[in-house]
This record gives structure tokens, C-alpha cells and sequence, in this order.
């Protein structure tokens, strides 16, 4: 089974990603470049849910493109083990060893994102198809600020992400994750 196939396998908990899904599934059929940002319309990225051994803090960086406090992650950029591109990408945003909790994903999104500046060069407003996992990372390890993308990371109390963060489209997908805890 490829790796589309294991994705179109997903089992989605709720309407949004029903939908979302279907979306991916229309991606797949229409473009062969959806793993790399060579698609300006559409491609894969990957998030982690970084959360504590309590469960009660998530590890979030202010995400300077997003100008708000966001999850991990980053761009397939061509690969399909995307649980391995999830824990690259907190450990280059964070500074921080994470664990998955599961090798599925817990959810799964269409992101748009607007049109910005990066490196020097704009970029056009498109949509990340995003796959998220679950994962657990020591809440007293260092942390590090990835300063090409962030300016601070943090562990944000569970209960009060929707304070921190200023994205309100991300509220309910983040509000999902946590009721699946």
C-alpha cells in the first residue's frame, strides 16, 4: 500500500475531516506533485500535537509567518514517512526529543494559508494538506527558538490555547485533538 492509499485509509472522527479527506482525495487524482511546494495550489505538510506526561501542556512555538503561537511542523518536501517529518520538525522548531504516541495520525486538515513574504520572496495563498500526530516530549527539557520561523516556543497550558492562539480556524481542530486525549 503507498502512501496514499494509507492516507485515503484514514479513518475520519467528524465532519471537517469527512470533507478534508475527500479534498485530499481530489489532490491525489489531479496532482502528481503534492509532496513537494512545487504545487502552488495544493501539497502535504506535517504537524505534531506535542503534549506533556501529564497531558496537561502542549509545546507550541509563535510562529512568525502565522504571528501566532502554533503547533510543529513543516512541509513533506518530497518524503512520505510523514510521522518521521513530524518529530524532524519539532526537534528543529523546539530543540526537543519527542516520542509518538502512535504511528497514525490522530487528525488530519486542509489549511489555507495567505499570501506572504518568506526568504525575500513571496509566496502565493494555497492550501497545506495536513496530517497530525500525536506525540509526548519531556516538559523540563531545553527548549530552542528556531529563529528563521519563530520567535519564542513554549509548553502552553492545554486549557488555555484558544488565549494564545490567534489563528481561530485552528481552535476547533486543536479543541478535536485534545477531546481525543
Amino acid at each position: 500500500m503507498n502512501w496514499q492509499e494509507k492516507l485515503l485509509n484514514y479513518q475520519p472522527i467528524n465532519e471537517q475531516e469527512t470533507t478534508d479527506l475527500a479534498a485530499f482525495k481530489y489532490a491525489f487524482d489531479h496532482f502528481d506533485d503534492v509532496l513537494t511546494r512545487e504545487n502552488p495550489i495544493a501539497h502535504m505538510t506535517v504537524s505534531a500535537f506535542v503534549v506533556n506526561k501529564k497531558r496537561t501542556h502542549v509545546l507550541m512555538a509563535y510562529h512568525n509567518i502565522y504571528d501566532s503561537w502554533a503547533w510543529t511542523g513543516g512541509h513533506a518536501d518530497g518524503a512520505h514517512d510523514f510521522l518521521a517529518v513530524a518529530l524532524r520538525e519539532v526537534k528543529e522548531e523546539t530543540g526537543v526529543d519527542a516520542t509518538p504516541l502512535q504511528t497514525e495520525p490522530i487528525s488530519i486538515e486542509q489549511l489555507s494559508v495567505l499570501g506572504h513574504m518568506k526568504r525575500g520572496k513571496y509566496i502565493s495563498e494555497h492550501l497545506h494538506m495536513n496530517v497530525t500526530y500525536l506525540v509526548e516530549a519531556d516538559d523540563q527539557a531545553h527548549l530552542e527558538v528556531c529563529e528563521e520561523e519563530n520567535s519564542d516556543v513554549a509548553w502552553i497550558p492545554m486549557d488555555e490555547i484558544a488565549t494564545y492562539c490567534k489563528e481561530l480556524h485552528m481552535i476547533p481542530i486543536y479543541q478535536k485533538i485534545i477531546n481525543q486525549l
